[in-house]
């Protein structure tokens, strides 16, 4: 699907921070068919835009020496759109989460933040201005699912639906409990609860990445020298998905949808 802005409280963006933006291209070109434009920073470096048939569908960046020596790993973000960054911001730390970064300037594209929720879990937010966002989501190749995995799902709930106005829809996926987030009635993100099978994996929101064919994408990410984390598996009745590692470590899901 195409567009060209996102609603406030949305997803708008996701972004790979990598230790190595030459595998990443090549990794995400043969998984995804996205080509790499490369655009200089004002801080140096290089800006990626991930293109999916001209589209825009994401960006990345190589990690700089500070985050490396804070041992920041590869990672994927996800930005939700927000009509006043500086607003959120202030939001963020009035229901006890953390500000990293921001809120600052974009150039002429917009305004950004980076924050924790009180839980851990990272999430950029996005002012636009020149810059929207993704302009192709919900299609094979392209993002279309944001999900966080909270150790506490009472107090996520409570938090983002401060945070951003989120309502929420309650269902049960076998045993497990999922939380739809909604934006304007419209589902927006989802969320499952961890419980002891998590281990000591940190709260996090994880990407999704839609695909024509789970099984196949999956063994293809595996050829290009990524870790599948969870094998293909079905869940019923929305589709099959896997998690996968690229290759220099970075988290995200692929998800063939159900028709």
């Amino acid at each position: 699907m195409k567009l060209d802005k996102h609603a406030p409280g949305t997803f708008c963006w996701v972004e790979l921070g990598t230790t190595d933006t030459t595998a990443a291209e090549a990794f995400y070109r043969g998984l995804f068919g996205w080509d790499a434009q490369r655009h200089p920073m004002p801080q140096g470096g290089e800006y990626l835009m991930w293109k999916l048939e001209g589209a825009q569908a994401g960006g990345g960046y190589r990690l700089s020496p500070q985050q490396l020596e804070m041992h920041v790993p590869p990672h994927w973000l996800l930005y939700v759109c927000v009509e006043d960054a500086a607003a959120a911001v202030a939001r963020v730390n009035e229901l006890g989460g953390k500000v990293l970064m921001g809120p600052s300037p974009v150039g002429e594209n917009g305004i950004i933040a980076v924050v924790q929720d009180p839980q851990g879990a990272y999430l950029g937010l996005w002012q636009p201005l020149g810059h929207s966002g993704s302009s192709v989501v919900n299609e094979p190749n392209a993002f279309c699912w944001a999900e966080l995995a909270a150790r506490d799902a009472v107090g996520a709930r409570d938090f983002y639906g401060q945070l951003f106005g989120w309502g929420t829809k309650i269902s049960q996926m076998g045993p497990v409990e999922y939380t739809e987030f909604q934006s304007g009635g419209q589902s927006a993100a989802g969320m499952v609860q961890m419980d002891a099978q998590w281990g000591d994996m940190p709260p996090h929101w994880m990407a999704y990445f839609q695909v024509a064919d789970c099984d196949a994408a999956a063994a293809q990410a595996g050829a290009l020298g990524a870790k599948i984390g969870v094998p293909p598996t079905d869940i019923p009745p929305v589709g099959r998905f896997a998690v996968v590692a690229d290759p220099q470590g970075a988290h995200f899901s692929v998800i063939k949808l159900n028709e």
